[in-house]
């Protein structure tokens, strides 16, 4: 397949167009950012994105393809379009799985331990006081202390952040469960 390259309206074919980008000749990469800009930013405004979202991806994408053509690392089986086009959609599969969990993320600071009356609060309280050290100190840190996952992590000494959530989500579980087998609806209304 041919491309028409830089003002002279020379046809260069793609394999000439990709000797160019390991070479480092700028302009080849402008000549492709054109010719498949719509192909690349339709992937991700079609899967949820936004027109910047996917120039975003777009232009990510190119800057892997840019390294990986220049270091000599890359060899193509097929299409420039086929490789640009699969980094898209490993690039956007990522930036939404970060929107998933930040979203959750949200959810969870968004929910919260109900203490609208004493009673309430005696209640979380016992259960509280029944889980294991770590478990509480999550808690308290998270629900009371309004702390991040990163300052919980750093102050128990977890692995990560994600070892954080984990471990929140499994104690916030557990007092769950303490609060329903230990006391009826009934305890919980007004």
């Amino acid at each position: 397949m041919a491309l028409r390259v830089f003002k002279t309206g020379l046809e260069v074919s793609e394999t000439e167009l990709f000797d160019r980008i390991k070479r480092g000749d700028e302009k080849a990469l402008e000549v492709i950012y054109k010719k498949y800009y719509r192909m690349m930013t339709k992937l991700v405004v079609t899967n949820s994105g936004t027109e910047e979202e996917a120039r975003d991806v777009y232009q990510d994408a190119l800057v892997v393809f840019w390294q990986k053509a220049r270091s000599g690392n890359l060899v193509l089986t097929s299409k420039m379009s086929t490789y640009i086009y699969s980094v898209c959609q490993n690039l956007w599969r990522k930036e939404l799985d970060r929107k998933k969990r930040l979203s959750n993320e949200e959810k969870d600071s968004a929910e919260s331990m109900d203490f609208d009356s004493p009673e309430r609060e005696k209640i979380i309280a016992k259960c509280l006081d029944q889980l294991g050290d770590t478990c509480r100190k999550v808690l308290m840190y998270y629900y009371f202390d309004e702390m991040s996952m990163q300052d919980i992590a750093d102050k128990l000494g977890f692995a990560n952040t994600d070892t954080a959530k984990t471990k929140k989500y499994k104690c916030k579980q557990k007092l769950d469960e303490l609060v329903k087998a230990q006391y009826s609806e009934r305890d919980f209304l007004d």
